[in-house]
């Protein structure tokens, strides 16, 4: 017999249920999710020949390598994101309304592009060491070309992410609970580790997260300073080996890490309920602090300011200037176009694709299809290089298929319509940044109020005309704050575009990633500088629509 609204089903309800809006939802899900259930199929297949090999000389340093990442990127973003969150949100410090959107700006900055401009930096002749010849002294090594410096450069680009999710929650912290610790006697130090650090661990482990997809998703900054993880070893297998099966079987481990942090992150966020700092809806009154603690206070902000924006920019100024008449022309301001405007088109679809993804399990009347949508947002969650492996196999499939009906029905010779396509390449970036669209679109649909829909469904509008005319002109800042972060993201997106993209097509980030793998950093970055320039403006919008606050 089973209930309406949960999986077992009476089939005569069902037949009933069913509507156009059930098809579509199923279909969002099926062609959205078809990377990963192709490499979830495909590992039954077997590895390839030299999987053997991988197993017994490289695997532990994939598995190793990745690990050590994780970890001290993890420690390094909670140490600056959470301290720059906190000193700003409880403290009056100088030039606090800056300092609020200057620490988002690194998020402006691909990985790959800090970890070139910090080669250059600390190279032999670089920045660094003429400095401290104009300063008549001697510049110590600095060697980054190794997993801490790979540690460090992605810790700086990524800390915004803990940063702006640790603000979110601190801004709101109850300020009742701050007070009857200081009535028990506790200093400030021990109620902000046993009091407000607990209440705000769910937001700071959200950010914390999506900082462990990004350094697992890293290919250019980890090949450019020879570390192996399972990214390089994904497109070492694909391209060097020639081997997709054993590709497939790094990518089926990678998205099991991938699955055992995001398991982790949804078993401590159940684990307790921190309804009080969530719903509190006055903001924590700030303080003033001693000269010497602002002093302190500023010094442990400025640092992943510095690093993480001002020295990159810098340096990749420079470079421009030096090489600019080389690597500007013509083709490069094509370049620059081409991405602008696959970017846009990206970010434009996929915006409508998050609207069906969440809409259209909502007018079906299929209980057990009602979350269904968020099976379609997984690809968030899968790295680059995993995702485009997951794409390709079923496109080449369908290629070889076509060329065997043309065969067969016209005798053509065709060669691939669909691999080597941007279409192809747009509809990978749509699957990878959904996720990135759908949140703050969700964020603003649960603002709006029921029983406006409800009173155009008493009017006899049906679920599209209610939506044209009541829900879509209230979702416009969601919609633009998707739009956004999935342009700049895809401005950035490296991996998945140098796997899929059309033979004759190229990217600003493909662009840098050739000159610096060819070792001519310098002219990589006019490209870089590009990038970065292009997601500046985006990322300040941004600040307004996640941190939409002002202290005083």
């Amino acid at each position: 017999m089973g209930h309406k609204n949960g999986w077992h089903i009476k089939p005569k309800e069902t037949i009933r249920d069913f509507n156009k809006w059930s098809v579509f939802t199923v279909a969002i899900v099926l062609f959205m999710g078809l990377p990963i259930y192709t490499i979830a199929l495909r590992i039954f297949s077997g590895p390839g020949e030299s999987w053997q090999h991988l197993v017994d000389h490289v695997l532990l340093d994939y598995v190793g390598n990745s690990l050590w990442l994780i970890l001290g990127c993890t420690i390094m973003t909670l140490a600056m994101g959470v301290s720059a969150a906190w000193f700003l949100s409880r403290y009056h410090l100088p030039g606090h309304r800056w300092l609020e959107w200057l620490l988002i700006l690194p998020l402006a900055f691909p990985s790959y592009i800090t970890a070139y401009a910090y080669a250059g930096f600390f190279d032999y002749g670089g920045s660094f060491g003429r400095m401290f010849q104009a300063l008549g002294l001697q510049a110590p090594r600095v060697d980054v070309m190794n997993v801490p410096g790979l540690v460090f450069v992605l810790s700086v680009s990524l800390f915004p992410y803990v940063y702006v999710a640790s603000r979110a929650v601190f801004v709101y912290q109850s300020s009742r609970l701050m007070e009857a610790s200081k009535l028990l006697g506790a200093t400030e130090f021990k109620t902000f580790f046993k009091i407000v650090l607990p209440m705000a661990r769910p937001g700071i482990f959200a950010g914390l997260l999506l900082v462990v997809m990004e350094v697992l998703n890293d290919y250019g900054a980890a090949k450019y300073y020879g570390v192996s993880t399972f990214t390089t070893g994904i497109f070492r297998a694909w391209f060097a080996l020639e081997e997709p099966a054993t590709a497939i079987y790094l990518s089926a481990l990678l998205l099991g890490l991938v699955a055992l942090f995001v398991l982790l992150e949804r078993w401590q966020r159940g684990q307790k309920s921190y309804a009080l700092a969530s719903k509190s809806k006055i903001k924590l009154p700030k303080i003033k602090a001693s000269p010497p603690k602002r002093i302190l206070f500023l010094s442990i902000i400025a640092v992943p300011l510095v690093f993480g924006f001002l020295l990159p920019v810098l340096q990749l100024g420079h470079w421009s200037v030096l090489t600019f008449h080389k690597v500007a022309s013509g083709a490069f301001l094509g370049i620059a176009l081409k991405s602008l405007g696959v970017a846009l088109l990206t970010a434009l679809l996929t915006v409508m694709v998050a609207l069906m993804t969440l809409y259209f399990p909502v007018w079906n009347r299929l209980g057990f299809l009602r979350k269904s949508g968020k099976l379609a947002i997984l690809g968030y969650a899968v790295p680059g290089a995993v995702l485009a492996i997951g794409v390709m196999i079923p496109t080449l499939g369908l290629d070889r298929w076509l060329m065997g009906v043309a065969r067969e029905l016209f005798r053509a010779d065709v060669g691939l319509l669909l691999n080597g396509t941007l279409g192809v390449l747009v509809y990978a970036y749509i699957i990878r940044f959904l996720a990135v669209a759908a949140n703050p679109i969700q964020s603003n649909q649960l603002k709006i109020k029921q029983s406006l829909s409800d009173a155009s469904r008493l009017l006899g509008r049906g679920p599209w005309r209610t939506f044209l005319k009541i829900d879509l002109p209230l979702l416009k800042p969601g919609l633009l704050a998707a739009f956004i972060l999935v342009f700049v993201d895809t401005m950035k997106e490296l991996p998945l575009t140098l796997i899929l993209k059309p033979y004759d097509f190229n990217t600003l980030a493909v662009k840098a990633y050739e000159y610096a793998s060819d070792e001519q950093v310098m002219e990589a970055s006019l490209p870089a500088l590009c990038i970065v320039l292009t997601g500046v403006v985006p990322i300040v919008l941004l600040n307004r629509f996640i941190l939409n606050d002002r202290t005083d």
